[in-house]
């Protein structure tokens, strides 16, 4: 099965020949070299996403931007940037670990190392101590994660800046500070008479490292799409109530499965009064949401089930936990991209699975287990946005600046952070089922 980039290639190509192609993309853009989306910016002035799920979100001014890649890394064949990675690979030896999530594309994960979702990453990149870099195929929260969690002599590498995520800037430090100072006039700082206090602020993984030690430094707490259940149940034993960002449909469809009433979750929209709520609905909250979405995840409909289930009768219909929640409850299950793997793996006679993540995964899985029919819902190609800035030809960049004893792009996160950071993620580790 050829790769999520060459399929793409391919449509926009038939396209621009004969006006048609089989199968679309959600944007033609989506066929060229990242580095023309890094001079866009430049030139504009303005950061952005780029093509692909997230191409319509507003990325914040100071997201980060990628400087201009090196000509001859923008012009270098297929076959010469596989050569000059391998070469540069075997040079450095165990002085460098590359890590890559599921979402990344195809040829850029033939090199990792370690292959997984952004905590499983971060946590294989702790077996590694001997590397002196972990490059982290991935976005900048989880590159952030990675050095959270690694020895200060280690250097953690973003291949391309510009890789971020669109939901995890949906939170930012600012407004969940505000939104916290108002909830100490609303909910006052006091425990219950059972030692609960008013508010306990949990932080999904997709996050800013800030993010993580505004939870550190409150009483909070980091999760995961596979531990968020748990993570739910430790926040209600210490608080009345959670604060639950940045993504809305993780949090809901989680407390909807604890059995915690819609109207017992109410939304804070940080552009509003009050999060757009009336003081009587926080009151009587259990889960505040945050207006905060994963675009790729956002796509993925009720139709879309519907019309896998007429087309192939006893299809299993498996989503992330990030999709709405009226796909949740239409799917025969839903789970992290650890569990959908998991879910495929296990099933011993031929099955159809239709998939509700991100195409690359989906890609990847059908060709892995070949025995099963295995699609993505969405029957137009668009990959995650942001993910798929991270090209072979910045890998090779980075690399080969390592085997000159140059260090490129390197994510930081300052000390004050880390430890706040590192106490919520040393409570999620705690908190186990």
């Amino acid at each position: 099965m050829s790769s999520v980039n060459t399929a793409i290639q391919l449509i926009t190509r038939e396209q621009a020949e004969n006006g048609a192609a089989r199968g679309s993309t959600c944007s033609p853009a989506l066929a060229k070299g990242p580095w023309d989306y890094d001079l866009a910016e430049a030139l504009a002035g303005i950061p952005a996403y780029g093509p692909g799920a997230s191409s319509a979100d507003v990325a914040p001014a100071a997201t980060p931007r990628q400087g201009q890649l090196p000509e001859e890394y923008k012009r270098a064949t297929d076959a010469e940037l596989a050569r000059r990675i391998t070469a540069a690979k075997a040079t450095l030896g165990d002085r460098a670990v590359i890590l890559g999530h599921f979402y990344q594309r195809d040829e850029v994960i033939q090199y990792a190392d370690f292959v997984g979702d952004s905590f499983q990453l971060a946590n294989a990149a702790l077996t590694k101590p001997e590397a002196e870099a972990i490059i982290f195929c991935g976005v900048h929260f989880m590159a952030e994660t990675a050095d959270i969690l690694s020895t200060p002599e280690q250097a953690v590498i973003l291949p391309n800046l510009a890789a971020g995520c669109s939901m995890a800037d949906m939170a930012d430090a600012d407004s969940v500070a505000e939104c916290w100072e108002q909830f100490e006039e609303i909910f006052g700082t006091e425990p219950d008479a059972d030692g609960r206090v008013p508010v306990i602020p949990v932080t999904y993984m997709n996050s800013s490292a800030a993010l993580k030690a505004f939870c550190g430094e409150h009483g909070g707490i980091v999760c995961t799409s596979s531990n968020a259940k748990t993570v739910l149940e430790w926040a209600f034993e210490r608080g009345q109530r959670v604060l639950f960002f940045p993504d809305q449909h993780l949090g809901r469809n989680t407390a909807k499965a604890l059995g915690v009433p819609l109207e017992q979750m109410p939304m804070w929209n940080p552009r509003k009064d009050l999060g757009g709520n009336a003081e009587q609905q926080l009151l009587d909250s259990r889960v505040i949401l945050w207006h905060g979405f994963c675009s790729v995840h956002k796509r993925f409909s009720v139709a879309q089930i519907e019309q896998a289930r007429a087309e192939h009768p006893g299809v299993q219909v498996i989503v992330h936990p990030e999709c709405p929640m009226e796909v949740v409850d239409a799917a025969d299950s839903a789970g992290s991209t650890d569990f959908i793997k998991k879910a495929i793996a296990a099933a011993t006679e031929p099955t159809t699975f239709a998939i509700g993540t991100e195409i690359n995964m989906v890609n990847r899985l059908a060709a892995e287990y070949p025995q099963h029919t295995i699609f993505c819902l969405d029957p137009v190609i668009c990959p995650c946005s942001t993910m798929y800035r991270i090209h072979p030809g910045y890998l090779a960049w980075v690399l080969e600046e390592l085997v000159a004893g140059r260090v490129v792009n390197r994510i930081t996160v300052a000390d004050a952070v880390q430890a706040n950071a590192r106490t919520a993620l040393e409570r999620m580790l705690a908190a186990r089922p």
